[in-house]
């Protein structure tokens, strides 16, 4: 019950990887000991059996500093774990790994994307296991894989109001413009062009409707790629449709998903985007490209996927759920929250890590 996390980023309040300090909050509470060390440290709140370590980005160090405080760390303490954890950064793996194994620690590195980097395919040879959240999620070849799904909160990620109320007497659906939601890094990966063009289709047919777009841009190449999405959206005359909202921190993504009537998701990356599940989690219907979703979804795939880069594919599938009566609609949104609650929920997900490495938890 002694844990390592090593995470990028631990601040509740970033856009990105906020989520982790809900994954630190539950590894904490089924763990006796958990230590993390996080590259940049922002804010957070933890229990009293968590320790966080920063290599100190947030206080400028340099990428030589980063090692010695890396290797210090892991090296000090040593003793307050049993096992590591590495979140989606296989590098660690291969800074760490010799001494890890030298000290008979198990090493567990945690990787959902589409793409395998040759950092991954050194890292498969040096870990115990790698943990991943669909078949699609870790593409590579290799007896150490182990699927255990994403790590969702349900009991922060719900629909309060239909929960608590039963009938959504003030959902959405009842507004007279439909409001569909996206969310995710603004980057070409992304394929938003498709979502603009569905929007332009929509249009077209007199629909009444509005599309919010959430999420950031970190990388030269991303700012000219929103740059470009937004000269289009004027282009097409589609400004009073389609806004661009910028990053939202993930503690109040929860909020602005409530707010919608379906997710869009036009993800080329084949892996299992986590907001998607959170969007089903808040009983959101949703639409996606991503076959990764496709095992997920099972015998409802069909109805909520459309080919990557079909725009008028996506229009189509937006027009069905903006037609479909409120009550079917309402029901398709609590089928998905029951997807995710049975397969993704974080108390299983970490239940499960724990599990594979063979270690006592305080479940």
């Amino acid at each position: 019950m002694k844990l390592l996390v090593i995470t990028q980023i631990l601040d509740e309040g970033d856009d990105v990887l906020g989520f982790m300090h809900g994954w630190v909050e539950e590894f904490a509470r089924q763990s006796e000991v958990l230590d993390v060390i996080c590259l940049k440290m922002g804010k957070y709140s933890l229990p009293q059996n968590v320790s966080v370590f920063s290599l100190g980005k947030e206080r400028g160090c340099s990428r030589l500093k980063y090692l010695i405080n890396f290797y210090k760390y892991i090296f000090k303490e040593r003793k307050n774990y049993d096992a590591v954890f590495v979140h989606m950064n296989p590098e660690y793996v291969l800074l760490g790994g010799f001494l890890w194994r030298l000290l008979g620690k198990n090493i567990g590195l945690w990787y959902a994307h589409g793409y395998a980097s040759w950092h991954l395919k050194i890292a498969e040879k040096m870990a115990d296991i790698i943990f991943t959240s669909t078949k699609s999620g870790c593409r590579i070849n290799s007896s150490k894989i182990k699927i255990v799904g994403q790590g969702i909160d349900v009991n922060k990620f719900r629909n309060k109001s239909r929960r608590e109320v039963g009938i959504p007497t003030e959902a959405s659906g009842n507004q007279e413009i439909f409001q569909i939601i996206s969310v995710g890094r603004i980057s070409p990966v992304k394929d938003y062009g498709t979502l603009i063009s569905s929007a332009e289709i929509l249009k077209n047919l007199g629909l009444s409707f509005k599309v919010d777009i959430v999420g950031g841009v970190g990388l030269r190449e991303q700012e000219e790629y929103l740059s470009g999405l937004k000269k289009i959206v004027l282009d097409k005359n589609l400004g009073d449709v389609v806004n661009f909202l910028g990053p939202v921190p993930n503690k109040g993504i929860v909020d602005f998903l409530r707010s919608g009537d379906i997710f869009v998701n036009t993800s080329r990356t084949g892996s299992l985007d986590k907001v998607i599940l959170e969007a089903m989690a808040v009983e959101l219907p949703i639409l996606t490209c991503n076959e990764a979703l496709i095992p997920v979804l099972k015998e409802r795939a069909g109805d909520l996927m459309f080919g990557t880069g079909d725009a008028l594919g996506l229009a189509h599938k937006i027009e069905w759920l903006m037609k479909m009566p409120l009550e079917r609609r309402v029901a398709l949104g609590r089928e998905l929250r029951g997807m995710v609650v049975r397969d993704h929920g974080l108390t299983s997900f970490v239940s499960k890590i724990f599990m594979e490495f063979k270690m006592p938890t305080n479940e």
